[in-house]
Protein backbone atom coordinates (compact mmCIF):
# COMPACT_ATOMS: atom_id res chain seq x y z
CA UNK A 1 0.00 0.00 0.00
CA UNK A 2 1.29 3.44 -0.89
CA UNK A 3 1.20 6.57 1.24
CA UNK A 4 -1.05 9.12 -0.47
CA UNK A 5 0.77 11.91 1.36
CA UNK A 6 4.05 10.91 -0.29
CA UNK A 7 2.31 10.90 -3.69
CA UNK A 8 0.93 14.41 -3.00
CA UNK A 9 4.41 15.64 -2.12
CA UNK A 10 6.17 14.22 -5.19
CA UNK A 11 3.81 12.86 -7.86
CA UNK A 12 6.50 12.99 -10.54
CA UNK A 13 8.80 10.67 -8.58
CA UNK A 14 5.91 8.25 -7.99
CA UNK A 15 5.07 8.09 -11.70
CA UNK A 16 8.73 7.73 -12.63
CA UNK A 17 9.10 4.75 -10.30
CA UNK A 18 5.98 3.14 -11.78
CA UNK A 19 7.39 3.73 -15.26
CA UNK A 20 10.45 1.66 -14.29
CA UNK A 21 8.05 -1.24 -13.77
CA UNK A 22 6.47 -0.57 -17.16
CA UNK A 23 3.27 0.82 -15.62
CA UNK A 24 1.35 3.91 -16.71
CA UNK A 25 1.39 7.06 -14.52
CA UNK A 26 -1.22 7.01 -11.77
CA UNK A 27 -0.60 10.11 -9.66
CA UNK A 28 -3.03 12.39 -11.51
CA UNK A 29 -5.96 9.99 -11.13
CA UNK A 30 -5.10 9.22 -7.52
CA UNK A 31 -4.75 12.87 -6.55
CA UNK A 32 -8.03 13.73 -8.28
CA UNK A 33 -9.90 11.20 -6.14
CA UNK A 34 -7.95 12.29 -3.08
CA UNK A 35 -8.84 15.94 -3.67
CA UNK A 36 -12.53 15.10 -4.10
CA UNK A 37 -12.42 12.97 -0.96
CA UNK A 38 -10.82 15.74 1.13
CA UNK A 39 -13.22 18.35 -0.26
CA UNK A 40 -16.19 16.18 0.67
CA UNK A 41 -14.80 15.65 4.18
CA UNK A 42 -14.34 19.40 4.62
CA UNK A 43 -17.88 20.09 3.34
CA UNK A 44 -19.30 17.50 5.74
CA UNK A 45 -17.38 19.04 8.64
CA UNK A 46 -18.60 22.54 7.70
CA UNK A 47 -22.23 21.37 7.46
CA UNK A 48 -21.81 19.57 10.79
CA UNK A 49 -20.61 22.79 12.43
CA UNK A 50 -23.59 24.69 10.97
CA UNK A 51 -25.93 21.96 12.22
CA UNK A 52 -24.46 22.18 15.71
CA UNK A 53 -24.77 26.00 15.69
CA UNK A 54 -28.43 25.83 14.63
CA UNK A 55 -29.14 23.14 17.23
CA UNK A 56 -27.84 25.43 19.98
CA UNK A 57 -29.97 28.30 18.69
CA UNK A 58 -33.14 26.19 18.89
CA UNK A 59 -33.06 26.27 22.66
CA UNK A 60 -32.66 30.06 22.74
CA UNK A 61 -35.61 30.55 20.34
CA UNK A 62 -37.76 28.25 22.45
CA UNK A 63 -36.84 30.15 25.62
CA UNK A 64 -37.84 33.47 23.97
CA UNK A 65 -41.14 32.00 22.84
CA UNK A 66 -40.26 32.74 19.20
CA UNK A 67 -42.18 29.88 17.66
CA UNK A 68 -41.48 30.92 14.05
CA UNK A 69 -37.71 31.03 14.65
CA UNK A 70 -37.91 27.76 16.54
CA UNK A 71 -39.59 26.02 13.62
CA UNK A 72 -37.19 27.58 11.09
CA UNK A 73 -34.16 26.43 13.06
CA UNK A 74 -35.58 22.94 13.59
CA UNK A 75 -36.11 22.60 9.84
CA UNK A 76 -32.57 23.86 9.22
CA UNK A 77 -31.11 21.31 11.64
CA UNK A 78 -33.04 18.52 9.96
CA UNK A 79 -31.84 19.67 6.54
CA UNK A 80 -28.23 19.99 7.68
CA UNK A 81 -28.38 16.55 9.27
CA UNK A 82 -29.46 15.07 5.94
CA UNK A 83 -26.68 17.00 4.16
CA UNK A 84 -24.06 15.80 6.64
CA UNK A 85 -25.20 12.16 6.32
CA UNK A 86 -25.08 12.34 2.52
CA UNK A 87 -21.67 14.05 2.46
CA UNK A 88 -20.19 11.59 4.94
CA UNK A 89 -21.44 8.70 2.80
CA UNK A 90 -19.90 10.26 -0.32
CA UNK A 91 -16.60 10.87 1.52
CA UNK A 92 -16.60 7.27 2.73
CA UNK A 93 -17.22 6.01 -0.81
CA UNK A 94 -14.39 8.15 -2.18
CA UNK A 95 -12.09 6.95 0.60
CA UNK A 96 -12.91 3.32 -0.26
CA UNK A 97 -12.28 4.04 -3.94
CA UNK A 98 -8.90 5.62 -3.20
CA UNK A 99 -7.90 2.76 -0.90
CA UNK A 100 -8.85 0.20 -3.56
CA UNK A 101 -6.89 2.09 -6.22
CA UNK A 102 -3.81 2.25 -3.98
CA UNK A 103 -4.14 -1.45 -3.10
CA UNK A 104 -3.90 -2.43 -6.78
CA UNK A 105 -0.70 -0.51 -7.52
CA UNK A 106 2.54 -2.51 -7.21
CA UNK A 107 5.38 -1.61 -4.88
CA UNK A 108 7.99 0.82 -6.18
CA UNK A 109 11.36 -0.73 -7.04
CA UNK A 110 14.47 0.11 -5.06
CA UNK A 111 16.96 2.33 -6.86
CA UNK A 112 19.49 -0.50 -7.35
CA UNK A 113 17.01 -2.81 -9.10
CA UNK A 114 18.05 -3.18 -12.76
CA UNK A 115 15.54 -2.08 -15.38
CA UNK A 116 14.18 -4.67 -17.76
CA UNK A 117 11.08 -6.24 -19.25
CA UNK A 118 11.21 -9.90 -18.21
CA UNK A 119 13.36 -12.71 -16.80
CA UNK A 120 15.82 -12.33 -19.68
CA UNK A 121 16.88 -9.00 -18.20
CA UNK A 122 17.63 -10.34 -14.70
CA UNK A 123 21.24 -9.88 -13.63
CA UNK A 124 23.40 -12.65 -12.18
CA UNK A 125 25.18 -11.53 -9.00
CA UNK A 126 26.65 -14.77 -7.66
CA UNK A 127 27.36 -18.34 -8.69
CA UNK A 128 28.40 -21.30 -6.56
CA UNK A 129 29.51 -24.80 -7.48
CA UNK A 130 30.38 -26.44 -10.76
CA UNK A 131 27.81 -28.71 -12.41
CA UNK A 132 29.03 -32.29 -12.25
CA UNK A 133 30.25 -33.80 -15.47
CA UNK A 134 28.27 -36.96 -16.20
CA UNK A 135 29.45 -39.64 -18.59
CA UNK A 136 25.84 -40.45 -19.44
CA UNK A 137 22.82 -38.48 -20.57
CA UNK A 138 21.29 -37.08 -17.35
CA UNK A 139 17.60 -37.69 -16.83
CA UNK A 140 14.91 -35.47 -15.38
CA UNK A 141 13.88 -36.38 -11.84
CA UNK A 142 10.75 -38.28 -12.84
CA UNK A 143 12.70 -40.45 -15.33
CA UNK A 144 15.37 -41.73 -12.90
CA UNK A 145 14.95 -45.48 -12.27
CA UNK A 146 15.27 -45.23 -8.50
CA UNK A 147 12.67 -42.47 -8.36
CA UNK A 148 9.99 -44.20 -10.44
CA UNK A 149 8.57 -46.42 -7.63
CA UNK A 150 8.19 -43.45 -5.29
CA UNK A 151 6.82 -40.64 -7.48
CA UNK A 152 3.32 -41.47 -8.69
CA UNK A 153 1.68 -38.87 -10.91
CA UNK A 154 -1.05 -41.19 -12.19
CA UNK A 155 -2.50 -41.78 -8.72
CA UNK A 156 -2.16 -38.09 -7.94
CA UNK A 157 -4.18 -37.28 -11.05
CA UNK A 158 -6.76 -39.97 -10.21
CA UNK A 159 -7.26 -38.48 -6.75
CA UNK A 160 -7.05 -34.76 -7.52
CA UNK A 161 -6.37 -34.07 -11.20
CA UNK A 162 -3.39 -32.57 -13.02
CA UNK A 163 -0.42 -31.06 -11.15
CA UNK A 164 -0.67 -33.37 -8.13
CA UNK A 165 1.65 -36.19 -7.09
CA UNK A 166 1.75 -39.01 -4.57
CA UNK A 167 5.17 -39.68 -3.01
CA UNK A 168 5.88 -43.07 -1.49
CA UNK A 169 8.58 -44.97 0.32
CA UNK A 170 12.15 -43.73 0.03
CA UNK A 171 11.28 -40.69 -2.09
CA UNK A 172 8.70 -39.54 0.45
CA UNK A 173 11.26 -40.00 3.23
CA UNK A 174 13.90 -37.98 1.35
CA UNK A 175 11.32 -35.23 0.83
CA UNK A 176 10.58 -35.19 4.58
CA UNK A 177 14.28 -35.30 5.41
CA UNK A 178 14.90 -32.20 3.30
CA UNK A 179 12.23 -30.23 5.17
CA UNK A 180 13.62 -31.31 8.54
CA UNK A 181 17.16 -30.45 7.47
CA UNK A 182 16.04 -26.98 6.38
CA UNK A 183 14.16 -26.28 9.60
CA UNK A 184 16.96 -27.53 11.83
CA UNK A 185 19.52 -25.42 9.98
CA UNK A 186 17.38 -22.29 10.20
CA UNK A 187 16.71 -22.78 13.90
CA UNK A 188 20.11 -24.06 15.07
CA UNK A 189 22.42 -22.05 12.82
CA UNK A 190 20.45 -19.14 11.35
CA UNK A 191 18.65 -17.96 14.47
CA UNK A 192 15.08 -18.23 13.18
CA UNK A 193 12.16 -19.15 15.42
CA UNK A 194 10.29 -22.24 14.25
CA UNK A 195 6.59 -21.46 13.94
CA UNK A 196 3.59 -23.66 13.17
CA UNK A 197 0.80 -21.70 11.51
CA UNK A 198 -2.66 -22.37 10.02
CA UNK A 199 -2.99 -22.92 6.29
CA UNK A 200 -6.51 -21.44 6.23
CA UNK A 201 -6.69 -17.65 6.58
CA UNK A 202 -9.20 -14.82 6.44
CA UNK A 203 -9.46 -12.13 3.77
CA UNK A 204 -7.61 -9.68 6.02
CA UNK A 205 -4.47 -11.82 6.10
CA UNK A 206 -4.40 -12.18 2.31
CA UNK A 207 -5.06 -8.47 1.84
CA UNK A 208 -2.45 -7.45 4.40
CA UNK A 209 0.24 -9.44 2.59
CA UNK A 210 -0.76 -8.03 -0.84
CA UNK A 211 -2.36 -11.24 -2.20
CA UNK A 212 -5.74 -9.49 -2.42
CA UNK A 213 -7.55 -7.84 -4.09
CA UNK A 214 -5.59 -8.18 -7.31
CA UNK A 215 -4.48 -11.82 -7.21
CA UNK A 216 -7.42 -13.73 -5.80
CA UNK A 217 -7.52 -15.99 -8.85
CA UNK A 218 -4.04 -17.28 -8.01
CA UNK A 219 -5.25 -18.85 -4.75
CA UNK A 220 -7.97 -21.22 -3.58
CA UNK A 221 -10.91 -20.13 -1.43
CA UNK A 222 -13.16 -22.43 0.57
CA UNK A 223 -16.94 -22.24 0.39
CA UNK A 224 -17.08 -20.54 3.79
CA UNK A 225 -14.61 -17.82 2.82
CA UNK A 226 -11.24 -19.01 4.10
CA UNK A 227 -8.23 -18.91 1.78
CA UNK A 228 -5.67 -21.70 1.44
CA UNK A 229 -2.29 -20.03 1.84
CA UNK A 230 -0.06 -19.75 -1.25
CA UNK A 231 2.89 -19.59 1.19
CA UNK A 232 3.35 -19.16 4.94
CA UNK A 233 4.65 -15.68 4.16
CA UNK A 234 0.97 -14.82 4.62
CA UNK A 235 0.60 -16.22 8.13
CA UNK A 236 4.05 -15.36 9.44
CA UNK A 237 3.95 -11.77 8.21
CA UNK A 238 0.35 -11.14 9.22
CA UNK A 239 1.08 -12.38 12.75
CA UNK A 240 2.26 -8.83 13.59
CA UNK A 241 -0.71 -7.05 12.02
CA UNK A 242 -2.15 -4.24 14.11
CA UNK A 243 0.79 -4.42 16.52
CA UNK A 244 2.95 -1.61 17.85
CA UNK A 245 6.18 -3.44 18.63
CA UNK A 246 8.98 -2.18 20.81
CA UNK A 247 12.12 -1.31 18.86
CA UNK A 248 14.04 -3.75 21.06
CA UNK A 249 11.82 -6.58 19.77
CA UNK A 250 13.20 -6.14 16.25
CA UNK A 251 14.22 -8.01 14.23
CA UNK A 252 11.67 -10.83 14.49
CA UNK A 253 12.90 -13.81 12.47
CA UNK A 254 10.57 -16.74 11.82
CA UNK A 255 10.49 -19.93 9.81
CA UNK A 256 7.68 -22.37 9.07
CA UNK A 257 7.22 -25.58 7.12
CA UNK A 258 3.75 -25.74 5.58
CA UNK A 259 1.68 -27.04 2.76
CA UNK A 260 1.15 -24.34 0.13
CA UNK A 261 -1.60 -24.08 -2.47
CA UNK A 262 -1.61 -22.22 -5.78
CA UNK A 263 -4.05 -22.33 -8.65
CA UNK A 264 -1.27 -21.60 -11.15
CA UNK A 265 -3.69 -19.37 -13.05
CA UNK A 266 -2.28 -18.49 -16.46
CA UNK A 267 0.33 -21.26 -16.46
CA UNK A 268 -1.48 -23.70 -18.75
CA UNK A 269 1.04 -25.80 -20.65
CA UNK A 270 3.97 -24.54 -18.56
CA UNK A 271 6.19 -27.00 -16.66
CA UNK A 272 3.58 -29.74 -16.88
CA UNK A 273 6.09 -32.59 -16.52
CA UNK A 274 7.23 -33.76 -13.12
CA UNK A 275 7.04 -31.95 -9.78
CA UNK A 276 8.27 -28.53 -10.83
CA UNK A 277 4.90 -26.77 -10.80
CA UNK A 278 2.22 -28.24 -8.54
CA UNK A 279 -1.09 -27.00 -7.12
CA UNK A 280 -0.10 -28.34 -3.68
CA UNK A 281 3.48 -28.32 -2.47
CA UNK A 282 5.59 -27.85 0.65
CA UNK A 283 7.87 -24.99 1.46
CA UNK A 284 10.04 -23.87 4.35
CA UNK A 285 9.53 -20.12 4.54
CA UNK A 286 11.59 -17.39 6.16
CA UNK A 287 10.04 -14.10 7.28
CA UNK A 288 11.72 -11.16 9.01
CA UNK A 289 10.10 -8.11 10.59
CA UNK A 290 12.72 -5.38 10.88
CA UNK A 291 13.56 -1.77 11.61
CA UNK A 292 13.53 0.20 8.32
CA UNK A 293 17.23 1.00 8.67
CA UNK A 294 18.10 -2.70 8.83
CA UNK A 295 15.93 -4.19 6.08
CA UNK A 296 18.51 -4.10 3.26
CA UNK A 297 21.11 -5.86 5.43
CA UNK A 298 18.45 -8.33 6.56
CA UNK A 299 17.65 -9.24 2.96
CA UNK A 300 21.29 -10.11 2.35
CA UNK A 301 21.36 -12.18 5.54
CA UNK A 302 18.24 -14.10 4.49
CA UNK A 303 19.71 -14.67 1.04
CA UNK A 304 22.79 -16.25 2.61
CA UNK A 305 20.59 -18.48 4.76
CA UNK A 306 18.93 -19.88 1.63
CA UNK A 307 22.16 -20.14 -0.37
CA UNK A 308 23.84 -21.92 2.53
CA UNK A 309 21.31 -24.73 2.41
CA UNK A 310 22.13 -25.50 -1.21
CA UNK A 311 25.84 -25.38 -0.44
CA UNK A 312 25.39 -27.92 2.36
CA UNK A 313 23.43 -30.11 -0.07
CA UNK A 314 26.12 -29.73 -2.73
CA UNK A 315 23.69 -28.35 -5.32
CA UNK A 316 25.26 -25.83 -7.73
CA UNK A 317 23.28 -22.61 -8.01
CA UNK A 318 23.32 -19.07 -9.26
CA UNK A 319 21.75 -15.98 -7.70
CA UNK A 320 20.14 -13.25 -9.78
CA UNK A 321 18.59 -9.91 -8.92
CA UNK A 322 15.25 -9.59 -10.66
CA UNK A 323 14.75 -6.69 -13.04
CA UNK A 324 11.88 -4.23 -12.68
CA UNK A 325 9.73 -6.12 -15.18
CA UNK A 326 10.08 -9.49 -13.47
CA UNK A 327 9.56 -8.55 -9.81
CA UNK A 328 6.50 -9.64 -7.89
CA UNK A 329 3.70 -7.20 -7.08
CA UNK A 330 4.69 -6.51 -3.47
CA UNK A 331 8.46 -6.62 -3.83
CA UNK A 332 10.80 -3.67 -3.59
CA UNK A 333 13.78 -5.86 -4.49
CA UNK A 334 14.00 -9.60 -5.13
CA UNK A 335 16.86 -12.05 -5.44
CA UNK A 336 16.12 -15.43 -7.00
CA UNK A 337 18.29 -18.45 -6.32
CA UNK A 338 18.30 -20.88 -9.22
CA UNK A 339 19.46 -24.47 -8.70
CA UNK A 340 21.25 -26.39 -11.43
CA UNK A 341 19.04 -29.16 -12.88
CA UNK A 342 21.15 -31.42 -15.11
CA UNK A 343 18.05 -33.18 -16.47
CA UNK A 344 16.91 -29.88 -17.97
CA UNK A 345 20.46 -28.61 -18.55
CA UNK A 346 19.56 -25.28 -16.97
CA UNK A 347 19.16 -23.37 -13.72
CA UNK A 348 15.64 -23.19 -12.25
CA UNK A 349 14.27 -21.05 -9.43
CA UNK A 350 14.31 -22.69 -6.02
CA UNK A 351 14.02 -19.61 -3.80
CA UNK A 352 12.98 -15.96 -3.96
CA UNK A 353 14.10 -13.58 -1.23
CA UNK A 354 12.24 -10.25 -1.25
CA UNK A 355 12.02 -7.08 0.75
CA UNK A 356 8.70 -5.22 0.60
CA UNK A 357 9.81 -2.19 2.62
CA UNK A 358 6.75 -0.82 4.44
CA UNK A 359 4.39 -1.86 1.62
CA UNK A 360 2.80 -4.74 3.53
CA UNK A 361 3.13 -3.04 6.92
CA UNK A 362 0.91 -0.16 5.76
CA UNK A 363 -1.74 -2.60 4.57
CA UNK A 364 -1.85 -4.40 7.91
CA UNK A 365 -0.90 -1.47 10.17
CA UNK A 366 2.21 -3.08 11.69
CA UNK A 367 4.39 -0.52 13.47
CA UNK A 368 7.12 -0.17 16.07
CA UNK A 369 7.74 2.37 18.81
CA UNK A 370 11.21 3.95 18.53
CA UNK A 371 13.38 3.53 21.60
CA UNK A 372 13.88 7.30 21.80
CA UNK A 373 10.15 7.78 22.33
CA UNK A 374 9.39 9.08 18.86
CA UNK A 375 6.19 8.56 16.91
CA UNK A 376 5.39 4.93 15.93
CA UNK A 377 6.63 4.07 12.44
CA UNK A 378 5.90 1.22 10.06
CA UNK A 379 8.14 -1.84 10.24
CA UNK A 380 9.68 -3.39 7.14
CA UNK A 381 8.79 -6.95 6.14
CA UNK A 382 10.86 -9.48 4.21
CA UNK A 383 10.17 -13.00 3.03
CA UNK A 384 12.09 -15.78 1.34
CA UNK A 385 11.91 -19.46 0.49
CA UNK A 386 14.29 -21.47 2.54
CA UNK A 387 13.65 -23.61 0.50
CA UNK A 388 10.86 -24.94 -1.72
CA UNK A 389 10.97 -28.58 -0.59
CA UNK A 390 9.69 -30.22 -3.79
CA UNK A 391 12.04 -28.28 -6.02
CA UNK A 392 14.91 -29.05 -3.67
CA UNK A 393 14.01 -32.74 -3.96
CA UNK A 394 14.20 -32.40 -7.73
CA UNK A 395 17.63 -30.75 -7.50
CA UNK A 396 19.01 -33.38 -5.12
CA UNK A 397 17.74 -36.28 -7.23
CA UNK A 398 18.95 -34.90 -10.55
CA UNK A 399 22.38 -33.79 -9.33
CA UNK A 400 23.00 -37.05 -7.47
CA UNK A 401 21.84 -39.42 -10.20
CA UNK A 402 24.10 -42.19 -11.48
CA UNK A 403 24.24 -44.09 -14.76
CA UNK A 404 22.69 -47.21 -13.17
CA UNK A 405 19.57 -45.30 -12.07
CA UNK A 406 20.60 -44.92 -8.44
CA UNK A 407 21.02 -41.56 -6.67
CA UNK A 408 23.85 -40.59 -4.37
CA UNK A 409 22.30 -38.46 -1.61
CA UNK A 410 23.91 -35.52 0.23
CA UNK A 411 25.78 -36.51 3.39
CA UNK A 412 23.91 -33.88 5.44
CA UNK A 413 20.69 -35.85 4.95
CA UNK A 414 22.11 -39.10 6.38
CA UNK A 415 21.08 -38.32 10.00
CA UNK A 416 17.49 -37.94 8.80
CA UNK A 417 17.58 -41.14 6.73
CA UNK A 418 18.86 -43.59 9.33
CA UNK A 419 22.42 -43.17 8.05
CA UNK A 420 21.47 -44.14 4.50
CA UNK A 421 23.21 -42.26 1.69
CA UNK A 422 21.90 -43.85 -1.51
CA UNK A 423 18.59 -44.23 -3.29
CA UNK A 424 19.04 -47.51 -5.13
CA UNK A 425 17.93 -48.14 -8.68
CA UNK A 426 15.15 -50.27 -7.19
CA UNK A 427 13.84 -47.31 -5.17
CA UNK A 428 15.06 -48.26 -1.68
CA UNK A 429 17.46 -46.54 0.71
CA UNK A 430 20.88 -48.04 1.28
Amino acid sequence: MHDIRAIRENPQAFDAALARRGDAPMSSELLSVDEARRAKILAAETAQAEQNKAAKAIGAAKAKGDEAEFERLRAEVSEKKSEVTAMQAEAKALDAKLTDMLARIPNLPAEDVPEGEDENDNVEVHRWGTPREMDFAPKEHFEIAGVLPGMDFETGAKISGARFVVLRGAVARIHRALAQFMLDTHVDENGLTETQTPVLVRDEAMYGTDKLPKFGEDSYQTTNGWWLIPTSEVTLTYSVSGEVLGEAELPIRMTAHTQCFRSEAGSAGKDTSGMLRQHQFEKVEMVSITHPDESDAEQKRMLRCAEGLLEKLGVPYRTVILCTGDMGFGARRTFDIEAWLPGQDTYREISSVSTTGDFQARRMNARFKPADGGKPAFVHTLNGSGLAVGRCLIAVLENGQNADGSVTLPEVLAPYLGGKTTLTAEGTLA
